[in-house]
């Protein structure tokens, strides 16, 4: 199982509920090759059913829960463990994504959760101010996300992604910004990564392309070459 270095640049494979079982697996083990060939962190998420399956067949992949509640392990009917999470192999966690939202102090308690798990958190922010809160509570990244332009392929803009790396690092130069609102080619990755961002990622973009693992391996090339540009 493969832990984040928490350094910049990653790149994040979200596939949501598009894939699961074989087919989520085939795409990952593809993944995973093109992982080992690069030098920075690959994410890959998946639906809790797959997880384990997904730790135990790749070694170069940081696989990533959808979500992450901050409960302890007793009471609790239809939550998910940090505790279940670490077992299962998983290394880092989404937390308050648009598509699975929750209040602040669920969020507070899913980031100190996930710190003393020792699970990377990635916690989603819609606004710069929302951005700025969240920043606040020193999680490892800060996914700055528009929740109109999710599934889009309209990308935020460089005055959003250079606004809200400045207003998170004025708070905590510790956390990683990752902006990948509507990223959908190559060159959104490119321009996302040389306007600022020290990560992006992609959903749709890879999994409804004629060749999911030819579109992995292009924009890994383009998270590198956009960084030591």
């Amino acid at each position: 199982m493969k832990r984040s270095t928490k350094s910049q640049p990653f790149f994040m494979i979200n596939p949501k509920s598009y894939l699961t079982g074989k087919e989520i697996l085939k795409l990952a083990v593809a993944a995973d090759k093109l992982a080992s060939q690069v030098d920075f962190d690959v994410y890959f998420t998946a639906q809790y059913v797959d997880l384990r399956l997904l730790a135990d067949q790749t070694e170069n992949l940081i696989i990533t829960a959808q979500h992450m509640d901050g409960i302890d392990l007793g009471r609790g009917m239809g939550y998910v463990t940090g505790d279940a999470l670490k077992e299962a192999g998983v290394a880092a966690t989404m937390i308050n994504h648009a598509e699975h939202s929750l209040p602040l102090n669920e969020i507070v308690q899913s980031v100190e959760k996930a710190k003393e798990k020792g699970i990377t958190s990635i916690v989603c922010a819609d606004s710069v101010k929302e951005a700025k809160a969240l920043a606040m509570l020193n999680p490892d990244i800060i996914l700055c996300e528009p929740t109109e332009l999710i599934g889009t392929g309209q990308t935020s803009d460089d005055h959003y992604i250079q606004k809200t790396n400045q207003e998170i690092r004025a708070i905590s130069t510790d956390v990683l910004v990752m902006q990948a609102a509507g990223i959908s080619t190559p060159e959104d990755v490119y321009r996302t990564i040389a306007a600022g961002a020290d990560g992006t990622g992609c959903t749709s973009g890879i999994v409804l392309a004629n060749d999911p693992i030819d579109m992995i391996e292009n924009m890994l090339k383009a998270v590198k070459e956009a960084y030591n540009n």
